[in-house]
């Protein structure tokens, strides 16, 4: 049996661990950064992809809200998952942006 930490990322894994994902294949990551404005999203945009991220930038044309996305392929595994939503965290903060979560695309 395989055991999740008792937060929100753990019961995401768990989620997907029940739907049948392989957690031994790397898969396809998205993360998700809200960043108040097309400005600081520009901004947040270019750090992230010299900090070596493939990233987009999307405005939510009902919400008017803008969101960066990366892209990242990796193994579930809870630690790194938790380390690149900080290092995100860190890279976005001066800019007013913050991570939203992540999530993947299940078949």
């Amino acid at each position: 049996m395989t055991v999740f930490p008792n937060d929100e990322d753990g019961q995401v894994l768990k989620m997907l661990y029940k739907q049948g994902v392989d957690f031994k294949e790397p898969q396809n990551l998205d993360f998700v950064i809200a960043v108040p404005d097309q400005k600081s999203g520009e901004v947040v945009l270019e750090t992230l992809r010299s900090d070596g991220f493939t990233c987009e930038l999307e405005q939510d044309e009902e919400m008017e809200e803008w969101t960066c996305y990366c892209f990242i392929t990796m193994l579930l595994k809870y630690e790194e998952i938790i380390a690149i939503q900080k290092r995100l965290d860190e890279l976005c903060k001066p800019y007013d942006g913050y991570t939203e979560g992540w999530g993947l695309m299940v078949n």
